[in-house]
């Protein structure tokens, strides 16, 4: 096998390297810098040029080195190289190819072209490893431009209302995602600690995104009426989210597409948009990469790997500690921002 799923991750024994992996290691090559990919502790990392700001931002002094789309390395027996995976900046693919047999890691991936991510580019191998974070035919993505219309209209008639719009979403990738496509003419745009310092380290990469005021402690919100407030998931409902007063909430989530999770969250509305792969997304990936094996991590994993098998797949589930997305993460850091 060119990859092996250890309790520490999955390794690649040609090249004696671990690929996102969940235990310090030696040599981990990552996928991208969310928190369940990009953990601290491994003696020294390798990730694409636009994934590693965010992960020293996150992780500290690493011992890390980086690596263009499409250049190939080679690392002990084993040729490696990253590609675009469309989840968020500078997410990747991870390519290993060993004895001319080609595995593909994808980490977590979506074919939606967000306009901030670098798209989706299927690679061609013999395995395919697939996240199942949406993995039901239930979920299916609207057109981002639909959902986006839909959070403007929402953010214009809560101000005509004499309300903030407080709107929940990942510190990485979704925030900036809204950031880059919303009408900012509607009215300001306040963000949470968290989510303002990944703007930093994305705008500091050229990303282009509108002006944002970060809320602290010291701030009086009424001098931002109307605003669109971009808040984590976890500070939605506390402390942090109570000074605005009269409010109302969402959260940016593929999860908002069931209608219990939306009912559990006592959330005004609901905007379905996820930087994971909806059930079409992941059936198109998969048959793209022409790859007869396929092993199913983190998700709806029993029910898609059945799916694949009944498709014709050699289809298995492996067991990892990645999360997928969820609505009491505050990726990609805990900041208890004022």
């Amino acid at each position: 096998m060119v990859l092996e799923f250890r309790p520490q991750g999955i390794y690649c024994p040609a090249g004696d390297f671990y690929i996102d992996p969940w235990r310090p290691v030696a040599r981990a090559l990552i996928t991208h810098g969310h928190a369940d990919h990009s953990r601290w502790g491994m003696d020294s990392y390798l990730a694409t040029e636009a994934a590693a700001p965010v992960m020293r931002h996150r992780l500290g002094d690493i011992n890390l080195d980086t690596i263009r789309y499409g250049e190939t390395r080679q690392i002990g027996g084993a040729q490696v190289s990253f590609h675009p995976a469309g989840h968020v900046p500078g997410s990747a693919q991870i390519r290993v190819e060993v004895g001319g047999e080609v595995w593909v890691a994808s980490g977590d991936y979506k074919l939606v072209d967000d306009g901030l991510s670098e798209p989706f580019d299927p690679v061609p191998c013999h395995a395919f490893i697939t996240e199942s974070t949406f993995g039901l035919p239930v979920f299916k993505w609207d057109r981002q431009a639909d959902v986006i219309d839909a959070i403007n209209a929402w953010w214009q008639a809560s101000r005509d209302a004499g309300r903030y719009a407080m709107l929940g979403a990942y510190a990485l990738g979704k925030a900036q995602r809204i950031l880059a496509n919303v009408d900012s003419s509607i009215g300001p745009i306040l963000t949470h600690g968290a989510i303002e310092n990944t703007n930093a380290v994305l705008r500091a990469q050229g990303l282009k995104l509108p002006d944002t005021v970060r809320v602290s402690a010291e701030m009086n919100v009424k001098d931002y009426p109307g605003a669109l407030v971009i808040a984590t998931p976890p500070a939605m409902n506390g402390p942090w989210a109570r000074k605005f007063g009269n409010r109302s909430t969402a959260f940016a989530s593929g999860w908002m597409a069931m209608r219990g999770v939306r009912r559990r969250r006592a959330a005004d509305r609901g905007f379905v948009m996820s930087d994971h792969a909806d059930w079409e997304g992941l059936n198109t990936a998969i048959k793209a990469t022409g790859a007869e094996r396929i092993f199913v991590t983190h998700g709806y994993t029993a029910q898609f790997t059945r799916w694949l098998t009944d498709q014709g797949y050699d289809a298995a589930v492996v067991e990892t500690e990645f999360e997928g997305e969820s609505l009491d993460s505050a990726e990609p850091e805990a900041e208890p921002a004022a």
